[in-house]
């Protein structure tokens, strides 16, 4: 979940490693550090932001290689100790780490038995210490960080540097991502491309267990068993004005009003007019394959699991083959059982979070077959599964997902369209869904416009300590998402239930101090989904309604209309004022939109 990036090659260092930290500020932000090597080690780190560090950073801060880090804790508290990059006693090698040492205190114990003196809580200086102690017994920095390693346990994304070996950088991944920059006689390394695609767009991921060395000429990767390996380089679709905010406040308001425009590029050259279906050939299934499924497992993390329950929905009423989502961090312990007829669902956005990525690589172990919905090209998950779907939504920074999650539930529907017309969906249908989803963007682009309405409204309910979310069927992960968007980012303790269960306890809860977000689509519950609401006022609950229309009766204090599609699709839409109405609200309670607190974008520790 930390930021890391690194630079080699004729230009100063320092500031090029200060502006990728600010690009990789979304992965953490507690502290951040940086050091650079001028005829020996130069070290700043401070506690707090990436501006912290750089009003830290004197002018004269001069070194033609470097690395640097933006914290999220796990060992040890934010400050300036354990900020890092993390150094030796001898002040030799240094390492910025994204991941967790698992064996840390086994290794820590050794090395003092050795004689480290330890100065921080963090798993991460054991690496500087093993790193160190090895080479100066092989003389070779790549030798020392592999050898080192293999004394390791847990993930890593690491970048190392030796004070007495100015031209050289070695790099390494075991489950937390590193992506290596090419440049024109220069080189850069990342944890993720948003850091890199100023310099170049240009770049290689590296795998699990691989080790690269970085020379401003040109790089070598390689294994933990000293085998090279060949990399081909891609080339990244986005610029670095697509991590920009463009005049939007916030990143998270740009990507709420982006979704018109992302949700295009999700649907586009993927609806067929002619039989009625999507062109998903990234699947890598045909369609004798897609009917010998029984069934389909959805697993994920967070909005993307919540994505993923919509998806379920999507493929059971389309294509008629149960389906179920389920967390990946759930999935991945508790020694699933794989059927050979059951078909496995990974969505991630970043396609690097790790409960995913391991859920994944137990499946695949066991044999089943797996495809990925992500939307980074190249991430793990990707790299891993046997097809997929790409979202295409664009970069993502703030840490609340908004675009991602609305391509992922596009993605879904796509996949049920697809499925359900290899099965029995008939032609009529499939034509009906078609037509639905060309109808997203505009209709998203209308409920983007009514943002200064609903902006009115949060300020009205953002005053209340605790706010209930309720749905039945098609609108209970539309109440679960929308929970999860005001808990994240405004701080407002929020529950989600489906609707029937509200009288089989959590009623209790409901009064004057405790309004209810209802999810009430136009459809064959509207009824049950009334009544609902009749069980809240007559307990003097209040009521914020999101529907396509307004009840005939004083059954809702607010409503925010949302425009009709076809049923199966309306729950892509109602996620969209829920989503205005949680940022508004933590803009009105003065909270850190974009970096909630003790949360991250890409989730790559367990």
């Amino acid at each position: 979940m930390c930021g890391i990036v690194a630079y080699i090659g004729p230009k100063d260092a320092a500031p090029i490693l200060l502006e990728g930290l600010q690009r990789l500020e979304y992965r953490g932000y507690d502290s951040a550090g940086l050091v650079v090597n001028n005829k020996g080690l130069k070290v700043r780190k401070v506690k707090g932001r990436v501006a912290d560090l750089a009003g830290a950073v004197p002018a004269r801060f001069k070194g033609g290689l470097g690395i640097g880090h933006t914290r999220w804790a796990t060992h040890g508290v934010p400050n300036d100790v354990n900020a890092h990059p993390h150094l030796d006693t001898d002040q030799r090698v240094a390492v910025v780490h994204n991941g967790i040492i698992e064996n840390a205190d086994e290794l820590r114990a050794k090395l003092v038995a050795d004689g480290a003196v330890f100065v921080s809580e963090t798993d991460t200086e054991v690496l500087a210490h093993l790193i160190a102690r090895t080479v100066k017994d092989t003389d070779s920095l790549e030798e020392a960080v592999r050898k080192a390693l293999k004394s390791v346990v847990g993930t890593y994304g690491i970048a190392v540097m030796d004070a007495e070996r100015s031209g050289e950088i070695v790099v390494a991944r075991n489950g937390s991502p590193i992506v290596l920059g090419i440049g024109e006689k220069e080189m850069f390394c990342a944890s993720d491309v948003a850091a890199l695609v100023r310099y170049t767009r240009q770049v290689v991921h590296l795998e699990d267990g691989e080790l690269a060395v970085l020379k401003a000429d040109g790089f070598r990767t390689f294994t933990m068993d000293n085998r090279v390996t060949s990399k081909e380089p891609l080339t990244v679709d986005w610029d670095a004005g697509h991590y920009d905010t463009g005049g939007y406040e916030h990143y998270l308001l740009k990507e709420i009003s982006d979704q018109p425009e992302s949700v295009a590029r999700t649907l586009r050259g993927r609806l067929d007019d002619r039989f009625n279906i999507a062109h998903l050939g990234g699947l890598n299934l045909d369609p004798r394959e897609t009917r010998a499924f029984r069934r389909v497992k959805i697993i994920g993390c967070g909005s993307a699991y919540y994505a993923g329950q919509i998806g379920a929905q999507l493929i059971e009423e389309l294509a008629r083959i149960p389906a179920d989502a389920e967390p990946a961090s759930e999935f991945r312990y508790r020694s699933p059982v794989v059927e050979h007829d059951t078909l496995y669902v990974a969505v991630s956005q970043s396609g690097e979070t790790y409960d995913t990525l391991a859920a994944v690589q137990e499946l695949k172990r066991k044999g089943g077959r797996v495809l990925g919905v992500v939307n980074a090209v190249g991430s793990a998950i990707a790299r891993e599964v046997d097809g997929g779907v790409y979202l295409h939504a664009g970069p993502e920074v703030s840490v609340a997902s908004t675009k991602a999650f609305t391509s992922t539930a596009v993605a879904f529907a796509l996949i049920a369209l697809h499925f359900g017309r290899v099965h029995d969906l008939s032609p009529a249908d499939g034509r009906r869904i078609v037509e639905g989803l060309r109808k997203l963007p505009d209709q998203i682009a209308e409920i983007v416009k009514q943002s200064d309405t609903i902006q009115a409204l949060a300020a009205k309910y953002a005053a209340n300590p605790s706010m209930m979310f309720v749905g039945r069927v098609r609108g209970y992960p539309v109440a679960r998402e929308g929970a999860q968007k005001l808990k994240e980012i405004s701080y407002v303790h929020a529950e989600a239930y489906p609707a029937s269960e509200l009288k089989h306890g959590p009623l209790a809860l409901i009064g004057p101090e405790m309004p209810t977000v209802a999810i009430v689509p136009d459809d064959e519950l509207l009824d049950k989904n009334l009544t609902t609401l009749g069980e809240i006022r007559a307990r003097g609950g209040k009521v914020l309604m999101v529907g396509h229309r307004v009840p005939d009766t004083k059954l809702a204090d607010d409503v925010i209309v949302v425009p009709k599609n076809e049923v199966e699709l309306d729950p892509i839409l109602l996620c969209i004022p829920l989503q205005l109405l949680a940022y508004h609200a933590a803009v009105a309670l003065g909270r850190d939109v974009d970096k909630p607190r003790n949360l991250a974008k890409s989730v790559t520790v367990e």
